[in-house]
Parts: structure tokens; C-alpha cells; sequence
């Protein structure tokens, strides 16, 4: 592998023989490596094995440049790799400390891509819906006739007098789906059926209240039932006042939206619905109407999610306990299945933030592209770079790659020409996620874990209100752990900016940031694909490396978003029926064969409720805390009862509590009184004997 840096004109320190030692690869340093040194590329390109240019400013001319060289393989067989050390360190006021972090960047871009996952297909066929006012609606149709087969569903205005495209008209009760799947539902409820009528407009004038305007339909709050208008239309036949309401559906493959509220309200909106209300600049109408030119055909995402029912904590028995990922998702693509109890999720609706699998305390659904394995690979071979090459006290900087991207790029550039910004400081390392709710608790632990001081996520406009939310309770959490075991600072930080005019606020949150205490020794241990397995190897490490323990060895975490706790028992309640055992979706509350005992394996708690839902004493309760003690892992007891006897037989049956409270609750019933009050004091074959017995005396003395 071979490393081509450039100074970009020698605005940027590069030391070259550095990175070279701690890469231990080839670093080759040019100055103006897109311009008189280009050679120097095309001969690297057609003779090394991989080739990674640290530069993204000219990348398009770099893949250019590839593309028409001879002799280099195409980028499906031997991708050429870029990576931004400019904007993200070279132009800082400490670049010249940069130099660890522009290493840990270098190394991480030798990763393998993520391995590839399924994929989600839409099918756009070029059939449009413009919905809005008629005029508007018309002109855009016209515009857009040479890519689509439009339809127009119109809001109030003038119909147009050519009939160039199909009109609907009604009202509309549903719309829903996706690209390439839109469904529309209305009702046709208007006495002129727009299909037949010829826009001669001897209806118009032969209305004298006026009740019928231009967009061809009756205002019936106005009509007096004069039927002129029907009268002067019996040619067409188009106007029927006897016409009963008709649903109607319709299918489309995309919407264009004119009204000033979207027919969507969630953030994400569907695949191949855009929404153009009047309020849009030119310049954002321009560009979504270009974007819309482009969905005609046949596309492929990957399926962002993975979901394991066994482990989800949504619901049992028809209960509902955890719905964090259904709260938490901004493109509606999450809905509660109480019945299987389940959550589904609709893949063509999913737009990959992975905000669901961030608030997800069991590790039912998992983020797959990247998953969390990859993305683990890349921290730990960030920090581990930075670290060999000489960095203290890292800052990761997670971050999105579109907007996030963006912003970290403008922040680079703007410090470069304006002397009052610092720019992205020496010992910040930023990295671009798929989307910034991709991650949660298990890798912002892991990368501390691994030797980062802090753990920084850059909001931007794109994300999602409920987004800040989640993150905000789920960084409480890690931080919680992390000032319960010692490490002094504030480890975990969420910064929000919306675009390139809170640069300033930016540069400074970041660059005053004052360095939190990390571990002695960076953790060694692989990322899983099991969330909890990770956590769990997160906070051992941390444990074991802790600057001090509380005395107790309990840790008390907040109560929003937690994924760590205890469950607590008030043994005047609890009957040890065991309705939450078999509620517990993660095993943590077991019963003993043995033994009339409620077991709990705190490790295992995800904190989800659906015990709490489920006991019909309300015996108990919830305590978020992480508990240090090594018992964590192994089964104790949290509430035991005495047996009770047969008094037949003497064989145990149930609990004492149990029986006492089923003989107290049933004592007024007129079913149980005397001997069949005395039966339920007694284990099942007793019972059964008992009952024949009675019966034989009975026919006996028949």
C-alpha cells in the first residue's frame, strides 16, 4: 500500500517520514499533487496494490484521472481511497501537532469496506401525482410530462380548458406508501364527474348562486338545488346529483406535494414524495424538482436493520413494555405488533439513521450497514494509531457524512482564511457515521475503553428533533458510568450546529473542551455483533481499570433510557406467581424448581417494564443503577415464601402467600364454600380424588 500526502501548496504541514513510521507504510509527500505532479498519481494508481491520496478536495479529478490512464484497474476491482487531512487538522492553528491524528485517519481508511447486507428495492414505473392548486399543479405537469405520466389532484383553482392530464377530485382520506407503492384513497363525493365534463362552462353560467367554480365542482353549502347546471350539461351527462359517494383508490410511484402542509407530518419523509409548499426559496424548489426528475426506475438500498424477536422487550402476553425504537423513529417506519408480540419495521420506509437500534436496550435491533463490528474495527484503529504515534488525551468526533461532513469540511476551510477560528483542534479526530443516531452507550464506552478522553457528537439541521432527545439520555448514561467509577471530567458531549453560521460557537465548545481522565491501559477486546455483550465488555474493562468504586458498589444511573438496573419485590405483594418470569424477555427473572424462590440475574435486566406491567400484586418495582459486585452476573434471590402443604398429603404445593391470598379472595364466593373451600387447600391429585370421592357417596345414596 502506498500513501500519497500533499501539502496542498505547502499550506499544510505534512510530515511525511512520520506517518511512514506509523503506518509503516510508503508515505509519498508532494506539494501540488493535482496539478504539475499529477504523473505521480497516474503511475502509483496503475502500479501499487491499494493506494490511498489524502486528499478529497480534488477527488473527482483524481477519478478522472484514473479512469482514462491505461494500465489502472477499474474501481470495482481496485478502489482508490480518499481521505480529508486538510479541512479536518492541516489547516488548524496546531497542525503541527496533527500529525497522530492525521495517522489514525490514514489507518482507518485501510480498513475493508463493510461486508454488504440485503437490500431493499423500489420500482418506479413514471407514474406522478400533483397534488395542489390547479394552475400551479397544471404547469408543473406540463414541465415534468417528458419523464412522468402525471395525474393531478387539485386543491381549489382553475382547471385547466385542455385536457392534457387526468384530473381527480374529492376528498382524500389516506395517502400512504412509498416510491414506486403510493396509495391514494378518496372519496368522489361532487355531483360533476370532472371525467366526463368538457370544461364548456355552460354550467358557470347557468348557476345563479355561483356555486360552481372553475375547478369544476359544486360547492354544495351554496347550491339551492336549481339543477340548471344539469339541464344545460345533458349532452355530456357530466353533472349527477343522485350520484352516491364513491371510493376511490388510486396507485402511484411518486407525489409531489404542493400544499403548504405536508400530507406526511413525520420528519423522514417517504422515498419519492416531495414536498414543494409555496414558502421554498427558488433555489430549494429548483433542487427538488431536479431530484424528483430522477426517480424513474429501478433502485436499491441496503436494509439498514436487523431485528431478532427472541431478544425484543416490546411486549409479552399482549403487554407492552419497552417502545423506545417506536417512539425514537423519525420516518414512521416502526410500528407495535402487541398481538405477536412484536415490533415491525417496513424497510422501504427506513431511511438508515439508526436511531431505533442506538435506543434499543437488549440488542433486538442492530444497525447492519456498517454494523456495530465495523464500526468498532475503525474506532479501535483510530484511537490505537493515535495513540502509537505519540496523541494524548483523543477526542473522537462522531459525526454524520452528509451535513456533519459538510460542516466539519466548512469549519476546516473557514479557519483557514479567518484568524479569530482555531479550526478542528490537533487532538480531535472526526469520523463520519452513515447517520449521527447510528451509534449508542456500547461503542461511545468502547472508545473510551480504548483510550479516547471524550466521545463528541455533532448534530446538525438534518436530524431529527427526537433524535437530540434519545442521545442526550442515552450520553447521561454513559456518563454516569463513567463518574461513578472515578474518571474525573466530563466524558461524553452532544454539540449542535446548524450550519456554517454557528461556526464560531462550534470552534469554540470544541477547542475549549478541557481533557476528561481515561483508562490506564486501552482495552484490547473485539466489538460484537451482541450489544450487550459489548456493553458488558465495555464496563468490565472500565470496572476493572477504575480510579475508585463506590463503597456499595452501586452506581445510580437516571431513569430515561436506562439499560442497566435492578428490579425490586415488596414481599408483602408478591404471591411468587411468577407472571413476570414469564414476561422477562432476557432471562433475568428465573424461578427454582427446587425451591418456592424469584431469581435474578442483574446483568441480564434491560430495564423494560414488561415485569412491572405483568404482576397482578403491582410488587414491582424498577431500579436503574449499575451494580459492580461480581453476583451481577449469577442468579439471586429476590423472594422466597415458605411452601404450603396438601392437607391430604402433605406434599408442597405452591406458596403459603399464594394459598392464603387465593382462600381470602375467594372466601365470599358461593362456588367455594365448605369442602369446596377445603379442595383448594389441596395439590392437584388430592383435589381430583377428593372431588370423585364426594361424587361416589353421593350416587351411592341415589
Amino acid at each position: 500500500m502506498t500513501v500519497l500526502a500533499c501539502t496542498c501548496n505547502r499550506t499544510q504541514p505534512i510530515d511525511a517520514q512520520a506517518l511512514q513510521a506509523a503506518l509503516r507504510t510508503p508515505v509519498v509527500l508532494h506539494h501540488a499533487l493535482c496539478r504539475r505532479e499529477a504523473s505521480s498519481f497516474q503511475r502509483a494508481a496503475c502500479h501499487d496494490d491499494e493506494l490511498i491520496v489524502a486528499c478529497t478536495q480534488e477527488q473527482r479529478l483524481f477519478t478522472e484521472l484514473a479512469t482514462a490512464t491505461e494500465g489502472v484497474p477499474p474501481p470495482d476491482v481496485r478502489p482508490i481511497r480518499f481521505v480529508n487531512l486538510r479541512e479536518t487538522g492541516g489547516w488548524s492553528r496546531d497542525a503541527q501537532r496533527a500529525t497522530p491524528k492525521m495517522a489514525a485517519l490514514l489507518a482507518a481508511a485501510r480498513l475493508p469496506e463493510p461486508e454488504p447486507v440485503p437490500t431493499v428495492r423500489y420500482v418506479s414505473q413514471g407514474r406522478l401525482l400533483i397534488v395542489g392548486p390547479l394552475e400551479q399543479a397544471a404547469a408543473l405537469a406540463d414541465r415534468l410530462s417528458d419523464v412522468w405520466q402525471v395525474t393531478l389532484l387539485g386543491t381549489g383553482g382553475a382547471l385547466p380548458q385542455v385536457h392534457q392530464h387526468p384530473v381527480l377530485a374529492g376528498r382524500v382520506r389516506a395517502l400512504r406508501g412509498w416510491l414506486g407503492d403510493f396509495t391514494l384513497e378518496w372519496v368522489d363525493d361532487n355531483p360533476i364527474a370532472l371525467d366526463l365534463c368538457t370544461r364548456c362552462n355552460a354550467c358557470l353560467q347557468a348557476c345563479p348562486e355561483g356555486a360552481i367554480g372553475l375547478d369544476y365542482q359544486v360547492d354544495l353549502n351554496v347550491c339551492r338545488a336549481h339543477r340548471d347546471c344539469v339541464r344545460v350539461c345533458e349532452a355530456p351527462g357530466a353533472i349527477d346529483f343522485t350520484r352516491s359517494p364513491e371510493a376511490q383508490q388510486a396507485t402511484f410511484d411518486a407525489v409531489l406535494d404542493l400544499r403548504l402542509q405536508p400530507a406526511f407530518t413525520q420528519h423522514a419523509l417517504p422515498q419519492g414524495y416531495v414536498h414543494l409548499p409555496p414558502t421554498l426559496d427558488a433555489e430549494q424548489r429548483l433542487q427538488r424538482l431536479w431530484a424528483l426528475r430522477d426517480l424513474v426506475g429501478t433502485f436499491d438500498k441496503p436494509k439498514f436493520f436487523r431485528y431478532q424477536q427472541r431478544l425484543c422487550a416490546h411486549a409479552r402476553n399482549e403487554r407492552v413494555g419497552c417502545r423506545a425504537c417506536v417512539d425514537v423513529c423519525s420516518a414512521s417506519a416502526i410500528r407495535s405488533d402487541v398481538e405477536h408480540n412484536r415490533i415491525v419495521v417496513e424497510p422501504h420506509l427506513c431511511v438508515g439513521c439508526g436511531a431505533c437500534s442506538t435506543v434499543c436496550p437488549s440488542g433486538a435491533l442492530t444497525f447492519a450497514y456498517p454494523d456495530a463490528a465495523y464500526q468498532g474495527r475503525a474506532i479501535k484503529t483510530l484511537l490505537d494509531t493515535y495513540r502509537a504515534a505519540g496523541g494524548r488525551d483523543a477526542v473522537l468526533l462522531l459525526h454524520s457524512q452528509d451535513a456533519g461532513q459538510q460542516l466539519v469540511q466548512d469549519w476546516g476551510r473557514a479557519a483557514r482564511l479567518d484568524a479569530a477560528l482555531h479550526g478542528v483542534p490537533a487532538r480531535v479526530i472526526p469520523w463520519a457515521l452513515w447517520h449521527m443516531a447510528s451509534t449508542g452507550i456500547e461503542l461511545w464506552l468502547s472508545a473510551i475503553a480504548y483510550g479516547a478522553s471524550q466521545v463528541v457528537l455533532l448534530l446538525t439541521d438534518e436530524e431529527a428533533p427526537q433524535y437530540r432527545e434519545a442521545l442526550q439520555a442515552q450520553l447521561a448514561q454513559a456518563q454516569a458510568v463513567l463518574s461513578g467509577l472515578g474518571y474525573s471530567g466530563q466524558h461524553m458531549h452532544l454539540v449542535q450546529a446548524r450550519d456554517a453560521r454557528d461556526l464560531a460557537a462550534l470552534d469554540a465548545t470544541i477547542r475549549t473542551l478541557p481533557p476528561a481522565q481515561g483508562v490506564a491501559v486501552a482495552a484490547t477486546y473485539a466489538v460484537q455483533a451482541d450489544k450487550r455483550a459489548t456493553l458488558e465488555l465495555a464496563l468490565q474493562h472500565l470496572i476493572d481499570h477504575a480510579p475508585a468504586r463506590p463503597a456499595d458498589d452501586t452506581i445510580a444511573l437516571p431513569s430515561e433510557g436506562a439499560a442497566l438496573g435492578t428490579v425490586q419485590v415488596d414481599p408483602e405483594r408478591c404471591t411468587l406467581c411468577m407472571s413476570c418470569v414469564g414476561a422477562c424477555p432476557a432471562g433475568a427473572l428465573q424461578d427454582n424448581p427446587a425451591a418456592p424462590q424469584l431469581r435474578f440475574i442483574e446483568k441480564n435486566c434491560v430495564q423494560c417494564g414488561l415485569c412491572v406491567r405483568t404482576c397482578p400484586e403491582q410488587a414491582v418495582a424498577l431500579q436503574p443503577r449499575l451494580w459492580l459486585h461480581a453476583q451481577r452476573r449469577e442468579p439471586r434471590v429476590l423472594h422466597e415464601q415458605p411452601p404450603f402443604h396438601c392437607i391430604r398429603c402433605g406434599k408442597p404445593f405452591g406458596t403459603l402467600k399464594g394459598v392464603e391470598t387465593m382462600l381470602a379472595r375467594l372466601a365470599a364466593h358461593p362456588m367455594f364454600q365448605g369442602a369446596a373451600a377445603e379442595r383448594l387447600k389441596m395439590c392437584g391429585d388430592c383435589r381430583v380424588i377428593d372431588i370423585h370421592t364426594h361424587a361416589d357417596v353421593r350416587i351411592t345414596d341415589l
